[in-house]
């Protein structure tokens, strides 16, 4: 639908109801779904909102600035015949937005903007391609073990207290495609953060110069719960034009997507929803399934869009609703441990419940480095086999283990201290993480080393060896 409005729209005087964010209008029964209406209170202000719900008698809206000062009888609704759209350019890199993406930082409206739907549209399954270009982004616990992928959908599990907004921050910094031949950029979406949080994020953009690559979408707590819904879309919306409209390369972190979830549990109670686990509706699935499933790579389109969304376990439970529905739509997720953020490493990835399932194919020969493959393997068979010594030594003690089970707990001190924790300006390349895992290696025998070739180890066994 072009951006004119129906020639049939008309003005309701009055509605049903005002329950929450939500505004019950009767007799609507052109409205589409998911269209956009302005609401205008009996003061004259105007405030948008789109319909989540329509039926023949009546259209259920939801307003983004609250329904504060609303009446039922002097409020009016008039229906635009389009839905909510964002205008999107090139110009909104280095700038700071809210989540209707409307400026933030006190600039103008960027200029040549394109309106776009919020929604996005599906893209064509047998027009994507597959994923298989790595993308660094300094740390070598992703890097490393559960390497980022052009194209990817791979979450961050998180749970209260632990860094993650630190994590996401340096991950925006450092992230880059290897080469440097590929325009690339960064789109940060952050839903119901603290004031300070929103400042630490948009200090540090500014602070490193990732701002002038970046577009950050902020919805701070004390904004209206509605808008938080929008927030994620409107960022993968400008997304969408960078990547397929210009064929730029695009990483979107979203950020806290628990927060996000929290939204729409209290919209669908205030609309009357049947609530499923936890409260949560019963449409939290296709709900996550439309924001994530707009990662991915257009076949002749150029650029890509890459997803990390970043959410808080409540309770740290993995199978809370949230986490574990999240799994299933994306190819794997990191796992931060908080056992590993008390003994002050940072950042506290957890070396076995981390995940990245595109890994195999965007990493080895060509891509990374030839050995990545068996590095990756070897450091996780054996730290494994750490933990599992851990658990037996914490019974027996650690002075009853034999000498191989010794130098094991050795290589995995080493392993957390050198290779997973780094410093929070430390960005590595993908070169200095394989050394690294080599480095750990070489505190184990040789004939330890299952997953590596006898090429691998006279090549770079012997060179960490050698030092």
């Amino acid at each position: 639908m072009d951006g004119a409005e129906r020639p049939a729209a008309r003005e309701y005087v009055g509605v049903r109801q005002v329950a929450g964010p939500l505004v019950v209008v009767g007799g609507a029964c052109r409205a589409g779904f998911n269209e956009l209406a302005e609401v205008t209170g009996p003061d004259g202000t105007r405030r948008l909102g789109v319909v989540l719900e329509t039926s023949d008698d009546a259209a259920v809206i939801q307003v983004f600035e609250g329904t504060m000062g609303l009446t039922i009888p002097g409020t009016r609704v008039r229906f635009r015949g389009r839905p909510l759209e964002a205008a999107v350019s090139r110009e909104m890199l280095g700038r700071v937005f809210d989540g209707l993406g409307r400026p933030r930082d006190g600039g103008p409206e960027p200029l040549g903007g394109r309106p776009l739907d919020v929604n996005g549209l599906p893209i064509n399954p047998t027009e994507r391609e597959y994923p298989n270009r790595f993308i660094q982004t300094g740390l070598s616990a992703v890097d490393g073990m559960n390497t980022l992928i052009r194209g990817q959908k791979l979450p961050l599990f998180s749970g209260s207290g632990l860094p993650h907004n630190r994590i996401a921050a340096q991950i925006a910094r450092q992230a880059r495609i290897p080469g440097g031949r590929d325009e690339f950029a960064i789109v940060f979406a952050a839903m119901g953060i603290k004031f300070d949080a929103a400042r630490f994020f948009m200090d540090g953009f500014e602070e490193s110069g990732a701002l002038r690559n970046a577009a950050l979408f902020l919805n701070l707590a004390d904004d209206p719960p509605v808008e938080r819904l929008t927030a994620p879309r409107a960022a993968l919306t400008l997304a969408e034009h960078l990547a397929f409209d210009l064929g730029v390369h695009v990483l979107v972190i979203l950020t806290d997507m628990s927060n996000y979830c929290e939204s729409l549990r209290e919209i669908a109670t205030v609309r009357g929803d049947i609530p499923s686990r936890k409260g949560y509706p019963g449409y939290l699935y296709s709900d996550l399934a439309s924001i994530y499933e707009r990662a991915g790579m257009v076949r002749g389109s150029g650029g890509s869009i890459t997803q990390m969304p970043i959410l808080t376990m409540p309770g740290d439970d993995i199978t809370h609703p949230i986490p574990d529905l999240t799994g299933f739509i994306t190819e794997g997720q990191i796992v931060l441990e908080r056992e590993l953020h008390r003994r002050g490493i940072y950042p506290p990835v957890g070396g076995l419940p981390s995940l990245s399932r595109l890994m195999k194919d965007g990493i080895g020969p060509g891509r990374t480095r030839d050995d990545h493959p068996r590095v990756a393997s070897q450091l996780f068979e054996a730290y494994a086999r750490v933990r599992d010594l851990r658990a037996l030594a914490s019974v027996i003690g650690e002075e009853e283990l034999t000498p191989l089970d010794t130098a094991y707990l050795a290589f995995g001190r080493a392993f957390e201290e050198r290779f997973l924790g780094q410093g929070e300006r430390e960005d590595r390349s993908i070169e200095e993480t394989l050394d690294r895992g080599w480095e750990v290696l070489a505190l184990l025998p040789r004939d330890e080393l299952h997953r590596m070739t006898e090429e691998d180890i006279e090549r770079h066994g012997r060179a960490e060896a050698a030092r």
